[in-house]
């Protein structure tokens, strides 16, 4: 069974730094080429944060960019986003996605496409306060 498992998350202060991760299992001969971070706020649409793909390139949306680092380890089965510089709006809930196919899409503002990813993480919340 495959399945993508996310751990981290919690509260943070502004200006404050956090670091999730999320690991694959059950992908037995096949590759992850492209994994992603989207984030989800009350209220608003599902968001594409930042995603790394073959020879780990990686993309981020503008509203990230500088702030955020995407990385995952050399079996890309762990994915992690360093969260840096950590702004109110960062408020959200967190979800990693995963991939088999090769290649990706960003949107206009530079962070991946929900359909992109087939595979998706249960979800954790990140909430930046005063």
């Amino acid at each position: 069974q495959t399945q993508l498992v996310q751990s981290g998350g919690g509260s943070v202060q502004v200006g404050g730094s956090l670091r999730l991760s999320c690991v694959a299992s059950g992908f037995t001969g096949r590759r992850l080429y492209r994994m992603a971070w989207f984030r989800q706020a009350p209220g608003k649409e599902r968001e594409g944060v930042a995603l790394i793909g073959g020879l780990s390139t990686t993309r981020y949306a503008g509203s990230v960019k500088g702030r955020f680092t995407i990385s995952r380890d050399s079996a890309e089965t762990t994915l992690y986003p360093q969260m840096n510089n950590l702004k109110f709006e960062d408020t959200a809930m967190y979800y990693c996605a995963a991939d088999t196919r090769y290649g990706f899409q960003t949107t206009s503002g530079g962070g991946p496409v929900e359909s992109d990813y087939t595979h998706w993480g249960q979800g954790t919340q990140v909430t930046v306060s005063s």
